[in-house]
């Protein structure tokens, strides 16, 4: 069965509390977050790292402090999830090729992921038969990217122990929206094992 990881917009400015969009306790994620997605690489599995990459006058920016300007050090990735083979999918629809990418960096501009153009082609090419997610925010960016993986058809694995809410109910809604729906709740050692 191939699996795809996708760790959903674990940048800068969500897991630092100098971070314009900070969210709190985040930093706690990072072993998690760098265990998997080293874990992803060692195991030849693709890894989606999904990137908010903002205008400085983004729209988003009327409902949501500034965050992840592109060319600013807070849109950046920790470099602890960086992989050695990196290639970067723009917004801007393209033909791309992910071949020999251990990391698929996928810049968004919208929270939902796809919203981008190049979100189905890229599905399409990683063929998987399976997905894991992970990273910020539980009830915005990661819920979108588990339903929309879910309405794949495909099993879907949501890391309960890397990822991090900004509002507990609002977590536990989704975690339940997300069962409901036939994903599946694992743990970091359970994927790594």
């Amino acid at each position: 069965m191939k699996t795809a990881f996708f760790d959903i917009d674990t940048q800068i400015d969500f897991l630092f509390p100098a971070g314009s969009l900070y969210v709190p306790t985040a930093e706690r994620l990072i072993p998690a977050l760098e265990r998997l997605n080293h874990h992803a690489a060692a195991c030849g599995i693709p890894l989606v790292s999904s990137l908010c990459a903002h205008a400085e006058n983004d729209p988003e920016f009327r409902e949501w402090p500034a965050h992840c300007v592109i060319g600013t050090v807070g849109q950046l990735k920790p470099r602890e999830l960086l992989l050695e083979k990196r290639v970067c999918l723009g917004v801007a629809p393209s033909d791309f090729s992910i071949d020999g990418a251990q990391q698929i960096l996928f810049e968004k501009h919208q929270l939902d992921i796809t919203a981008s153009p190049n979100f189905r082609p890229l599905l399409g090419k990683l063929a998987a038969d399976r997905y894991v997610v992970y990273g910020v925010v539980t009830e915005y960016c990661v819920r979108f990217a588990a339903l929309a993986l879910l309405a794949t058809g495909k099993p879907v694995s949501l890391v309960t122990d890397a990822i991090q809410t900004l509002d507990a109910g609002a977590s536990t809604r989704t975690l339940r929206e997300f069962t409901e729906n036939g994903g599946q709740l694992v743990t970091v050692r359970e994927i790594c094992a």
